[in-house]
């Protein structure tokens, strides 16, 4: 087992940091009129965790029993979707996501299910059931809109926790009904308590300085330091005070594209590019992920004149990505734009 799942908490009195949010989360447990809740925040913030956390506050150790099913959804139009659901006696959780334009079918049928199904541990602390949205951010507006009508109406048996890194692409009516909570990435400081926890208990010498390298190479993204210190003791041990942090594959992959961009832009340049581009997709690497660290390592090596430019136009093509259903071409666009750019200005500058 992965040491970020080995190491992590699994109730309110075990969480590290954001004490005053742990204390405001085990006071609505307590309550009988628990919520609706959004919990949004940056990755690897502890969002999940949290939430599994108060799931376990709220039921019991039951709620960790849990398995995948699988169902079988029908549209209007009578086309089938099959659609992964992780369930226990308490909750649903799902991701929405995984069926993009069809949401608003598979919003209606799940939490309509759920909604009309009675507790039936009758020995439960709480008489509700919750459903757990992953990546709420994603849902469609006609979904969310769905969404919004369902909890109204099943309000007296049914809670709906959303997870999501923003709330901007949640409807306003939505977090209106919602108790929204902001969980902010933790400081380097409390990451690095964290590894020295791990490392202690995992019997392995951890050198501060290592730690601290650690813990700024992750860009306060905990999880992600956990993953970096377990492949560092992999690589090699004992650790150095000076020993190099080693980077996921896909953001060496990101570099050397960065590389591949600046170095030449041209149409043959831009295909080799698209097929790189492909590559990452197929991995599974979340394209406003890619789109955001292609940005950042762009950024950090253009003149300043043009970082401005290259955010802007980040931003844009980010936002028409999620208003459509093919990644590629909204990423392809983005390095096109940026090409261009760059070649402007370099011709701009042997001018002068």
């Amino acid at each position: 087992m992965l040491w970020v799942d080995k190491y992590r908490p699994t109730s309110l009195d075990k969480l590290d940091f954001h004490e005053n949010i742990t204390k405001q989360l085990k006071a609505l447990t307590q309550l009988n009129d628990f919520p609706h809740i959004i919990f949004y925040g940056p990755p690897g913030a502890g969002k999940k965790t949290r939430i599994n956390c108060v799931l376990k506050e709220l039921f019991g150790s039951g709620v960790e029993k849990m398995k995948t099913i699988q169902k079988e959804y029908q549209t209007p139009s009578g086309k089938k979707i099959d659609l992964n659901l992780v369930v226990s006696n308490y909750h649903i959780e799902l991701n929405p996501g995984q069926v993009t334009t069809q949401d608003r079918v598979i919003i209606q049928n799940v939490i309509k299910e759920i909604a009309q199904t009675q507790q039936i541990d009758s020995n439960a602390q709480k008489r509700f059931k919750v459903v757990l949205l992953n990546e709420a951010d994603r849902l469609s507006k006609d979904a969310q809109h769905a969404l919004r009508r369902t909890m109204e109406k099943y309000s007296s048996n049914l809670r709906l926790i959303l997870c999501c890194d923003n709330t901007s692409k949640i409807i306003s009516p939505i977090q209106s009904r919602c108790l929204l909570l902001r969980i902010s990435a933790p400081e380097e400081n409390e990451i690095v308590n964290i590894l020295n926890q791990v490392a202690s208990k995992e019997g392995i010498k951890l050198p501060q300085k290592f730690a601290n390298t650690i813990a700024n190479k992750s860009n306060r993204n905990l999880r992600r330091a956990l993953l970096m210190l377990e492949t560092a003791r992999v690589q090699q041990y004992p650790f150095s005070e000076d020993q190099n942090v080693v980077l996921p594959d896909w953001e060496v992959y990101i570099k050397n594209l960065t590389n591949m961009i600046l170095q030449e832009q041209s149409p043959e340049r831009a295909l080799q590019v698209r097929g790189k581009l492909y590559e990452l997709i197929a991995h599974c690497i979340p394209p406003t992920l890619i789109i955001k660290t292609l940005a950042l390592e762009l950024a950090q090596n253009v003149d300043n004149q043009l970082k401005g430019r290259i955010f802007q136009e980040a931003a844009k093509y980010e936002a028409n990505l999620q208003k459509g259903n093919k990644a590629i071409f909204h990423i392809e666009a983005f390095v096109i734009k940026v090409m261009a750019i760059y070649k402007k200005y370099m011709i701009d500058m042997t001018r002068f």
